[in-house]
């Protein structure tokens, strides 16, 4: 990671803390507000869907307004003042909590975390290919495992704050109360406003460095669908933040039916399912740190258990008895070697990670107990680096058509909703039941794993070879 870069780098990255916060929280809004207001598994995914199909919309209208423009927006604002404007939206979302919370509103809460959403979406669209090209391009993928690994801190300590905004001391749901919703996003609210004065006083960049995989590359079409690479990216974005989103919004369901776990209790297993996300970016991320194989090794081994730490350490303090969740280390050490088989190669690192999701989902069905449960959290490493692949595989050689391929795939975010809604529907089909409604993840992996193995063909037709850039 060259010196010039690394200010602009962490500042940059510091956003997607805040992304990561705010999705991993639904997580432990959903069974609250599922039990609270008597909804079905399908209407409690509401949560995941206003604030996934917000990507939708905020795509929608970024594409409709550079139309309109004649001009890409973030060429002519530039990138680092669209991020500022992102989170201004976000902050205007996250205040929308106190109005919803002393009312009482379900539709309220909702329109806030669209909002929030909307203005996410603009900061995504900036964010993750300024991240990609403000260094070394083959090691863009590595850069955005990073950056996902600052987002996983936030997805850590999102559902261990929110649980301890409701419950409070006593861990109990009978201490509920929705006033207790005010503060926790009033103070999300003011930082997501803090960050932006800071973004835009920053030395980030407005413009992309580099949109190029390097100086020869492949000849810009005129047409940006005439890149499958692109097209079938977003179909891959889709079903990857739609089994994301779906296994963790579902999981909650999971534990209460099958093990009798009530909703505060619920907390430390949906905190380990997004610590895993971290856990598996920063064993990606060892890579950026330094050339030399000696020292990626020991990052790559001493990075992934210091997440773990983190996790530990965060769910600490409270009641919560963590010497079963110590049994994690044993997936903890797959993804170690699941890293170092792929080498960083993005093509490699898909299809692998995506057999190894396939494979967890399928014992979490089949298995039982404590077995059932850690492979079914066990997803979240093996979506950890499917992200920066497939959006470094879809932006690839797409010159100055980059940001427009880059709104397109944040579009494709909604798949966390839909899916999501997808599942609890299925869920509450007696004749399928909340287990075997994880069966649309193994479907969503399935694509996966095909799009990993096409998008090789594909790029080396068009001079992209990352083969031979490994």
């Amino acid at each position: 990671m060259a010196k010039k870069f690394n200010a602009p780098l962490i500042t940059l990255i510091s956003v997607f803390f805040f992304w990561g916060f705010i999705a991993a929280s639904n997580d432990i809004l959903i069974p609250v507000f599922k039990d609270e207001l008597s909804l079905t598994q399908g209407e409690s995914q509401m949560v995941s869907f206003a604030f996934y199909v917000a990507y939708a919309v905020g795509s929608v209208l970024y594409l409709l307004i550079s139309t309109g423009l004649k001009k890409d927006i973030l060429q002519k604002i530039g990138y680092k003042n669209g991020i500022a404007l992102g989170l201004s939206i976000s902050a205007l979302g996250a205040f929308l909590f106190i109005p919803a919370a002393n009312l009482a509103s379900f539709p309220l809460m909702l329109t806030g975390l669209f909002t929030v959403g909307l203005g996410f979406s603009l900061q995504q669209t900036a964010a993750n290919p300024m991240v990609i090209s403000i260094g070394d391009p083959k090691k863009g993928n590595q850069r955005l495992s990073l950056a996902g690994g600052i987002n996983n801190i936030g997805t850590t300590i999102g559902p261990v704050i929110i649980a301890y905004a409701l419950f409070g001391n006593s861990g109990k749901q009978s201490s509920f109360s929705m006033d207790s919703l005010i503060l926790p996003y009033a103070c999300v609210g003011i930082a997501f406003l803090i960050v932006a004065v800071i973004i835009k006083l920053s030395n980030v960049p407005n413009h992309l460095p580099n949109v190029e995989l390097d100086d020869n590359g492949p000849k810009e079409q005129k047409s940006i669908w005439l890149y499958p690479q692109l097209w079938m990216g977003m179909i891959a974005i889709f079903v990857y933040v739609g089994v994301e989103v779906a296994t963790a919004g579902n999981m909650g369901e999971y534990l209460k039916s099958g093990f009798g776990m009530e909703n505060n209790e619920i907390t430390p297993y949906v905190s380990l399912y997004w610590a895993s996300l971290m856990i598996g970016r920063w064993t990606s991320a060892a890579g950026v740190f330094s050339d030399k194989i000696t020292v990626k090794r020991i990052l790559g081994f001493v990075l992934p258990y210091a997440a773990f730490g983190i996790f530990i350490l965060v769910n600490s303090f409270g009641d919560t008895d963590l010497e079963p969740f110590m049994y994690y280390t044993g997936f903890v050490a797959i993804i170690i070697v699941a890293d170092i088989v792929s080498q960083g190669n993005p093509i490699r690192q898909l299809a692998l990670y995506s057999a190894l999701g396939i494979c967890a989902l399928l014992t979490g069905i089949y298995a039982d107990g404590k077995v059932s449960i850690y492979a079914l959290i066990s997803v979240g490493l093996f979506c950890s680096t499917l992200w920066p692949c497939i959006f470094t595989l879809a932006i690839a050689g797409l010159g100055k058509l980059t940001s427009k391929g880059s709104g397109l795939l944040i579009m494709m975010i909604m798949g966390g909703g839909i899916i999501s809604l997808l599942q609890g529907a299925i869920a509450d089909t007696p004749s399928v039941g909340i287990k075997n409604s994880f069966w649309v993840g193994i479907a969503c992996f399935a694509y996966l794993l095909f799009y990993a193995l096409k998008s090789k063909s594909i790029l080396q037709k068009q001079g992209i070879d990352y083969d031979a850039q490994s």
